[in-house]
This record gives structure tokens, C-alpha cells and sequence, in this order.
């Protein structure tokens, strides 16, 4: 069986708002002393979201501090944060801002899970 790859076609419009969004959540997470950061455009490779930010934070007390200033900075500029998943004891949390998804990991995650291999076809984003 022959496996077929849909294309996802996304507005350039739409792209745009997703990797600003990205930015600002590596910025953020960045200013909080993530490691790492790395920001994934998947628009034309899944139907998920448009970005993915990927950073990294060094305890569990670093993974709350990251999640919870992105949280905090990204509310007051008036964006909803949709979800939270994981528990900083389960070293590793993803905040989901609708196009954006932002995974803050353990390094020990970070490197078992591997979303930059995962989701390679992604465009990386400067």
C-alpha cells in the first residue's frame, strides 16, 4: 500500500501571526535562560499547528518558571493559552497557543522524544 502525504496549505497571513507568536515564546523562554530554543514551522506538514517552539529548561523548578512566564507575558499582551499538558515532574510541559505549540523539556525528553527529528520536513525558523 502505497502511502500518500497530504500538503497542508496554510494563508501566508496565517504563518505570519504563527511565527511572530513563535518568536515571542522563544524570546520569552530565552529571557527565562532556556536552552536551546528552536522554533519549527510544520504548516505544510501537519494539520496540528503552524509552529512548534522547542526549548529546553534544566530542573523542574526551570521547567515551571519557563511555562509560567510565557503564560504570563503572552496573557497580558491578550493571548489565551488553550491548554496546558504534562507536569514539570513528568519533565515536560506544552503550552498550546492554537497555531503555536510550545514544549519546554527535561533534556532527558527532549532527547527520548526527538521532535526535531520527528518533525524534520518542518522549515526552521531564525
Amino acid at each position: 500500500m502505497k502511502k500518500t502525504i497530504r500538503k497542508v496549505t496554510r494563508k501566508p497571513a496565517a504563518v505570519s501571526y504563527s511565527q511572530t507568536l513563535a518568536k515571542l515564546c522563544r524570546d520569552i523562554a530565552l529571557d527565562k535562560k532556556a536552552e536551546d530554543p528552536l522554533i519549527l514551522d510544520v504548516s505544510a506538514v501537519s494539520s496540528v499547528a503552524d509552529c512548534f517552539v522547542i526549548c529546553t529548561g534544566t530542573s523542574e523548578p526551570h521547567l515551571k518558571a519557563i511555562a509560567n512566564e510565557v503564560e504570563r507575558q503572552l496573557r497580558e499582551r491578550g493571548y489565551r493559552m488553550r491548554r496546558q499538558d504534562g507536569h514539570a515532574a513528568s519533565r515536560w510541559l506544552v503550552l498550546d497557543y492554537g497555531s503555536v505549540l510550545v514544549h519546554i523539556f527535561h533534556p532527558e525528553m527532549r532527547q527520548r522524544y526527538a521532535l526535531e527529528q520527528l518533525w524534520g520536513d518542518g522549515l526552521r525558523v531564525k
